[in-house]
């Protein structure tokens, strides 16, 4: 048995105000305030719509009037006919068995009677003959003469009445005998013979062969005339003994009967008038009938009702269930944040295109009442649903525009007072429109699914209507028509809303997504010519958080759009950023460590501010100021530190904020790889593989990714296609050789060869080769003397550093470490080059320089921070 804790009052306390603080700091989560309360008076609103009651009075009409207009059903209505209820009731009580008793008291009692009057018949004394005549007279209710009583002395009487006549009586009644026929004659759906002794019940419908007392006498004086011997007087004698002793065995039980009666009478079902919506109830000219009256009647009982409350609550409460969807995850959790323009947008969605749905279904009753064949239902199917639920695509992610397609297709459903078919119709029909949408990469490609989505309808209508039960082949046509239409208005309502969404609303669709990601766009222009190292690093990270958001589901295209346009703050100061130097002198070399952060990190704000000044929209204004989040550049720091100072952690810290959804978190962690992945000197991909883990990790436990929703199976997905990209990127080229020129000898690699400082081989890779020339190599002949090919192991010469100290593996004299790759940032390329080395340094330069290097130097903070791999600029 598992035993819980017992929770003491200091823990009961917490919790309780736990529980009052979550739902403010959810409501502060999802920015609860103007849109919250417009989007759920929206709901009210509409179901409050949903409920009242808008057509036009009925006219009621009397049996035998003349209907001086047309009458249409505007609902469908269940009418009872009482009259007919209970004409069908009585019918069924008429048909319903009696129940009678049968018991076997009187066979009992019949030869209980018999034998104490030939007891008392054979012991009398004949002084007392009278006394006994009178006896007999009043117990058999006849005149009993001397005769009779010396006729029931004898012995031939008594043998005959208890050998064959009461062994037939009892068991004529044992099958049960009534009082009188009539009695049982009347009920014409027979009689139920219950048992008393035995409990059985028996249906008797053959009533004409149940006896009652006097058949079964005559039919005993006929038994005994045929089947005995007897003399007339004992035969006389016998019946005259035995009929008045005679009692039915069969009594109408009338409580029972009634119970039963009423059991089966409950059971009946009423008798009902179906109209259906679109109905025409009487015509003009007819003359009503009394089920007209009773139509009518029905009609005019509910048009009399404003607002119908019930109708009002369910719709509220379906609404706000249903809509609940918008700000919470499949998993339960709360979803990312909804901003109020979020809120104002789908309740002004679901409120226009809901009441265009009422109006369009009050139009259709108008025009079935003129006589036309259109009838309010194939409207419905023409309304584009689907095409509203297509612009909640083009700006959301699948949650939530599915949420809102639910809500759109259960408003339209309920204003237009449709049934299940319809709901179906319009969500599933939405749903395909979406999936169309969310597919489409240019607008010419929106324009060719109109041809997919109407047949998807097409097939969808011809559910939907055979889910309703009636298919009426006069009306297909109108209904492919209806659908074609439906198709079109789509498609028109998603070109002409989409630029007017953009403009009022600020929204980035997909469209507009799709513009930015044209490389003609002009800041994408101007990264090229101006910044082409930071345009190439946009590039690679746009590639990794397609592939990622890919996988985990997110907005792949939010996150490549904002990918090439998070480092566009760069083009204010590019010459501040090592992939834009080229080599050239680093002007961070003059500058205090917390200005060197201030510049680098004031490249977020003016990103914002060029996103915000050329309409790149919101969602990437967003990311472009969450891609760093709050993450310190820890190299300028540790530099303030190692100076003397006593630096903040704020001022050296990225202003912020963390990112708040996927598609910003997504592009962090790109961001961060991809820049410190340069500093692989030889990516392999277990070290790239192991180099993802770190930052990934890293950042996670810095908290930056605390407010994502990003989960830890998303990120192990993400560090996957991450890797896949980066390996491709870092592939190896076999090397080409140089073609042999007449008179020279071949330069070819021999790939068996052993290498420059391997065991076995020269101190350069060419054997036998003069080196002459210059200290640094380039003019050294090996192997002929051309002075072409360098030595491998030997590092490229800086361009600002003299040639001194020899080659471990060759002792010809090269430069120091290359410093245009040490980064004061941490290492991502955007730092200054390290010049903590002289110029003309000796051979110790390198070592000098790890030296320098601050021995509690932590992985790099930021995108802006990771190490440069060692090779030239």
């Amino acid at each position: 048995m598992n035993a819980t804790k017992p929770q003491t009052p200091a823990r009961h306390k917490a919790l309780s105000a736990e529980s009052v603080a979550a739902p403010f700091r959810w409501l502060a989560r999802h920015q609860a305030g103007p849109g919250l309360f417009f989007f759920c008076l929206t709901m009210i609103a509409l179901a409050v719509l949903a409920g009242a009651n808008l057509s036009p009075s009925v006219r009621l009409y009397v049996a035998g009037e003349i209907a001086s207009q047309e009458v249409t059903a505007d609902r469908d209505l269940l009418v009872e006919d009482v009259q007919g209820t209970r004409a069908r009731r009585e019918q069924v009580a008429q048909l319903q068995p009696a129940v009678f008793d049968l018991s076997r008291e009187p066979v009992t009692a019949l030869r209980q009677r018999v034998h104490e009057i030939f007891l008392a018949v054979n012991h009398a004394d004949p002084a007392e003959q009278e006394q006994l005549r009178w006896q007999l007279a009043e117990a058999l209710g006849t005149e009993i003469t001397e005769r009779t009583i010396s006729v029931l002395a004898s012995e031939e009487l008594q043998t005959l009445v208890t050998t064959r006549a009461l062994p037939w009586l009892e068991s004529r009644l044992t099958e049960g005998v009534s009082a009188d026929t009539r009695i049982v004659l009347q009920f014409k759906g027979g009689v139920l013979l219950r048992d008393l002794a035995t409990g059985s019940e028996t249906l008797r419908s053959d009533l004409q062969n149940l006896h009652d007392l006097r058949s079964v006498v005559s039919e005993l004086s006929q038994n005994l005339k045929n089947e005995t011997k007897a003399s007339l007087a004992v035969r006389r004698t016998a019946v005259l003994l035995l009929s008045p002793l005679l009692s039915p065995t069969l009594t109408l039980n009338r409580e029972a009967t009634d119970a039963r009666v009423a059991e089966m009478t409950a059971a009946v079902e009423p008798v009902f008038y179906r109209i259906q919506k679109g109905e025409v109830v009487v015509r003009q000219g007819e003359r009503v009938s009394r089920e007209h009256q009773l139509k009518l009647q029905a009609l005019w009982a509910r048009k009399g009702e404003k607002v119908h409350l019930a109708t009002v609550a369910g719709v509220l409460l379906t609404s706000l269930l249903l809509g609940a969807g918008m700000l919470f995850s499949p998993s339960g959790r709360m979803g990312s944040a909804v901003r109020q323009k979020d809120l104002f947008f789908v309740a002004l969605l679901l409120l226009v295109f809901a009441l265009m749905s009422k109006g369009l279904t009050l139009l259709g009753q108008r025009v079935l009442e003129q006589g036309a064949s259109l009838t309010p239902e194939v409207l419905s199917f023409a309304f584009p649903v689907a095409g509203a639920a297509g612009l909640a695509a083009l700006i959301f992610s699948a949650r939530r525009y599915c949420v809102t397609g639910l809500l759109l297709a259960f408003f339209c459903t309920v204003l237009a007072g449709g049934g299940l078919p319809l709901f179906m119709f319009y969500f599933l029909g939405a749903m395909w429109n979406t999936w169309l949408v969310t597919r489409a990469q240019t607008r010419q490609d929106v324009v060719w699914s109109t041809l997919p989505l109407c047949a998807g309808q097409l097939l969808i209508w011809l559910g939907a209507t055979a889910l309703g039960g009636h298919v009426d082949p006069a009306s297909m046509a109108w209904g492919v028509l209806a659908v074609a239409v439906n198709a079109m208005l789509s498609l028109l309502l998603l070109f002409a809303l989409s630029p007017i969404i953009e403009l009022c609303l600020g929204y980035t669709t997909r469209f507009r997504l799709m513009e930015l990601m044209n490389l003609e766009q002009p800041l994408l222009q101007d990264l090229m010519v101006a910044v082409p190292g930071t345009y190439h690093h946009s590039l690679i990270v746009s590639n990794m958080v397609e592939a990622g958001a890919k996988a985990i589901g997110a907005n792949s295209l939010l996150c490549k759009v904002a990918a090439l346009y998070h480092d566009i703050g760069k083009l204010s100061r590019p010459e501040y950023f090592i992939e834009n130097q080229f080599g050239g002198r680093n002007k961070h070399d003059k500058l205090a460590p917390s200005m060197s952060a201030l510049i680098l990190t004031s490249h977020v704000k003016k990103g914002v501010e060029l996103a915000q000044q050329h309409r790149l929209g919101q969602e990437i204004v967003d990311i472009i100021g969450q891609h760093h989040g709050t993450r310190v550049i820890r190299y300028f720091y540790q530099k303030a530190v190692n100076q003397g100072e006593n630096p903040r952690e704020q001022d050296y810290q990225y202003p912020g904020p963390r990112p708040q959804t996927r598609e910003a978190a997504i592009v962090m962690l790109a961001d961060a790889v991809e820049a410190s992945s340069r500093t692989l000197v030889e990516p392999t991909p277990a070290r790239i593989k192991g180099h993802i883990d770190t930052i990934v990790k890293g950042i996670f436990a810095e908290g930056q990714l605390d407010e994502s929703e990003l989960t830890f199976k998303d990120l192990h997905k993400l560090g996957e296609n991450f890797h896949r990209i980066l390996t491709g990127l870092f592939h190896q080229r076999i090397g080409y050789p140089d073609a042999a020129k007449p008179g020279q000898p071949d330069r070819s690699p021999d790939r068996d060869a052993p290498k420059c400082g391997e065991k076995g081989a020269e101190k350069c890779p060419e054997k036998n080769g003069d080196r002459t020339g210059d200290k640094n190599g380039k003019t050294g002949e090996k192997n002929g003397g051309n002075g072409d090919i360098p030595c491998p192991a030997c590092p490229p010469p800086c361009p600002d550093t003299a040639t001194t100290g020899p080659c471990p593996a060759c002792d010809e004299p090269q430069p120091p470490m290359p410093c245009c790759y040490g980064t004061l940032d941490g290492g991502n390329g955007d730092g200054p080059v390290k010049t903590d080395a002289p110029v003309n340094a000796p051979a110790g330069t390198l070592a000098n320089a790890r030296a320098s290097t601050p021995a509690n130097a932590q992985e790099p903070a930021s995108p802006e921070a990771g190490a440069k791999p060692s090779k030239p600029v």
